[in-house]
């Protein structure tokens, strides 16, 4: 029985430029439909009305210079720019081969983002042989009025390989956002980073811009006390439990009616209302794990719905603080316990955790976390975690998790 020879086929690459417009792909893709051609790789970029497309496909070798004449002829109708290039097959197959390396995210953040900015990162990578695959802006256009209150700039870049020394670039892009005033995330690309479900953050001086036991020291007239010894546990000069009692027995006869004052005005951090709308938007669930006081957790879980809270109870004689706590500390260590008790309750891996802090107490958790993010951090807390981000608000963190301003003010336009 003979059987049909098979056709030659040819690998072609086209790289498509000119200015945008609606269904310049179709009338490309429809051209080559016609001859049955079958597409291996597209992608396209829109920067500024101006469109980037290539579109690799394999075809039939005498169907070849037909495809190549038509896709010349609409390229002049339409305006655009359109150049031909053969792929060796031997050169696909390298590609594809490719397929099997590690992908990473690095995602650059800023209240604006500079040339030199993205030029010491990617240089970085190419350091550690590592290509850019695609690169996406998450933020919306950036406004040319510099003073707008809360610009934000973010790029992610998809990138391929595995990084010769990852501690040295990690390392390095720890020290290039500090000279640089930018923020920045290092993340393997695997199933777990797009299906994160479980966040727990530290409550003060993280989603409040403030430390509770300080306001309630200012009104007890010991506030330069507490604060010093804040401020030295904050840093990890003291075991914070031994600050914490301390601090707690200084807080001693004042009167609790000033706790509901205190909530009522905690300032809010930039950024929270918007990340927890989109957070519980998208079903995570949130937790607060904090050294401060469950009477202050419980009145931000109110206000944003907050699932979870953990933190430290006051004891209380005759409508009086007695400078006492009941129960367990959460310390540093709790918190690490916690999150880790939280992801198996919620039945959820915990790479697909997230961790969010600023003191030294919050290390534990952020190094256990999936996703351990040092937010506006002491200078010990950023120089161990892995993620940091300074430059913005706390909706930061949704960049990190990838997601694009386009869609996350379609969801504030129909929550209005």
């Amino acid at each position: 029985m003979n059987r049909p020879m098979e056709q030659a086929t040819e690998l072609i690459l086209i790289r498509i430029h000119g200015m945008d417009r609606p269904g310049l792909t179709a009338s490309i893709t429809e051209i080559l439909s016609r001859y049955e051609v079958d597409i291996l790789d597209i992608g396209q970029a829109d920067i500024h009305n101006t469109l980037s497309l290539g579109i690799l496909f394999k075809c039939l070798e005498k169907d070849s210079g037909n495809v190549m004449k038509d896709l010349l002829f609409k390229a002049s109708d339409l305006g655009i720019n359109l150049r031909f290039y053969p792929v060796d097959p031997a050169e696909y197959e390298e590609w594809v081969g490719m397929q099997g390396k590690h992908r990473y995210i690095l995602t650059l953040l800023g209240r604006k983002l500079t040339a030199g900015q993205i030029a010491g990162a990617t240089a970085l990578l190419a350091e550690q042989e590592l290509n850019i695959d695609a690169i996406r802006r998450l933020t919306g256009r950036v406004p040319l009025d510099e003073q707008k209150a809360k610009v934000r700039a973010c790029i992610e870049f998809s990138v391929r390989g595995t990084p010769r020394d990852r501690e040295e670039l990690q390392r390095k892009l720890m020290d290039l956002s500090a000279r640089l005033g930018m923020d920045f995330s290092f993340q393997q690309d695997t199933m777990y980073r797009r299906m994160r479900r479980l966040i727990c953050f530290d409550m003060d001086s993280t989603l409040i811009e403030t430390e509770v036991i300080d306001e309630l020291a200012i009104r007890a007239g010991v506030g330069d006390q507490v604060k010093a010894i804040t401020e030295r546990a904050m840093r990890g000069e003291i075991d914070f439990k031994e600050s914490f009692t301390e601090r707690v027995a200084l807080l001693k006869g004042l009167d609790v009616s000033v706790m509901k004052d205190i909530a009522e005005h905690l300032p809010i951090t930039e950024g929270v209302e918007r990340l927890m709308y989109v957070l519980k938007k998208y079903g995570y669930k949130i937790a607060i794990l904090s050294g401060g006081f469950t009477y202050f957790g419980n009145y931000l879980k109110q206000k944003f719905g907050i699932d979870y809270v953990y933190a430290n109870n006051l004891e209380v004689e005759d409508g009086k603080l007695t400078g006492r706590y009941t129960g367990d500390i959460v310390d540093g260590r709790r918190k690490a316990e916690l999150l880790q008790l939280l992801a198996q309750v919620e039945n959820v891996d915990i790479a697909q955790t997230i961790a969010v802090g600023d003191g030294a107490n919050d290390l534990p958790m952020l190094s256990v976390a999936g996703l351990g993010i040092a937010f506006h951090a002491k200078p010990k807390v950023k120089a161990n975690a892995r993620q940091s981000i300074s430059t913005i608000g706390l909706d930061g963190v949704l960049y990190f998790l990838g997601f694009k301003d386009s869609y996350l003010d379609e969801e504030a336009n129909k929550k209005n």
